[in-house]
């Protein structure tokens, strides 16, 4: 089912929500939203608006995002979006190399390292996080569990985890998190007639309001996301496939060694369990 609302996971949709100097009002209430009572930011700004993959076939876009709070600390928020192999690996590579660029030659800088904060909108089952729709990891001392450094954090939304719906919202992360999973097959936002915030998402996320050329633009995005899924969800079924027959194998053999063991003939083992002759001949 087709809203009337962009999807927000295409590189096209995702920029066009987060990844814009007009769009810097939404990305700063999620960004407060998503680190209530920890911190609150005042002002953010682009460093780079959009970094590439520096691998072929690699197409992810990080926003790297570079935040100040009502405290004076700054914090640099890197956003990723992307379905792929090694998805854990490569919100490391991205997020220690944004420590790296922050070097600066001579002994002035003195190591002055900002807190990199990767977000991850994890559109999909994510090994290591199990049935949780946010894990939050940082640097910890092994032995006491108490925290190492705060100058590295990793947020990971696992979005297939969310399944609240309108009413089940309780503050505005969540309307956030129903409304980003949701957005594409919905023809109104929840929350735009009474939130500022959303009124705004729904003008700049619908459909409608792209030009022709942004439109050409986003159904290629969608396209691409499109065919993104469809491979992982055949690798996916295919993965799981393997599984049973592996499975089932497993199992078959099995009772032919008890057959077996019990001095139940060769011929009558492979008619009970459909192995090959050669196969029974091979078990001890």
């Amino acid at each position: 089912m087709t809203g009337k609302f962009i999807n927000p996971f295409t590189d096209v949709g995702f920029k066009r929500i987060f990844g814009q100097e007009f769009s810097k009002p939404l990305l700063l209430d999620f960004l407060n939203n998503l680190l209530k009572e920890e911190h609150h930011i005042t002002n953010l700004s682009f460093r780079d608006k959009e970094r590439p993959g520096h691998y072929d076939g690699d197409r992810s876009i990080i926003y790297d995002i570079y935040c100040e709070t009502d405290t004076g600390e700054y914090i640099i928020v890197e956003m990723q979006n992307r379905e792929q192999p090694n998805f854990r690996e490569r919100t490391l590579y991205y997020a220690a190399e944004s420590i790296v660029r922050q070097g600066e030659r001579g002994t002035a800088w003195g190591y002055d390292v900002k807190a990199v904060y990767m977000v991850a909108f994890v559109n999909f089952w994510m090994d290591g996080l199990g049935q949780k729709f946010r894990t939050d990891v940082g640097l910890t001392d092994l032995s006491t569990g108490k925290m190492f450094s705060s100058k590295l954090r990793f947020i990971y939304l696992q979005l297939p985890c969310f399944d609240k719906g309108v009413d089940g919202c309780e503050n505005d992360f969540e309307r956030w998190i129903y409304v980003l999973k949701n957005m594409e097959t919905l023809n109104r936002l929840p929350w735009a007639a009474q939130d500022s915030v959303f009124q705004r998402l729904a003008e700049i996320a619908e459909v409608s309001a792209m030009t022709k050329e942004e439109r050409i633009e986003y159904d290629g995005a969608l396209k691409r996301y499109r065919d993104m899924l469809n491979t992982l969800r055949g690798a996916e079924l295919k993965g799981r496939a393997e599984g049973r027959a592996e499975g089932e194998l497993a199992k078959a053999l099995d009772i032919a060694r008890k057959l077996k063991l019990s001095g139940m003939a060769v011929g009558d083992i492979v008619a009970m369990t459909g192995l090959s002759e050669k196969d029974v001949q091979r078990l001890n």
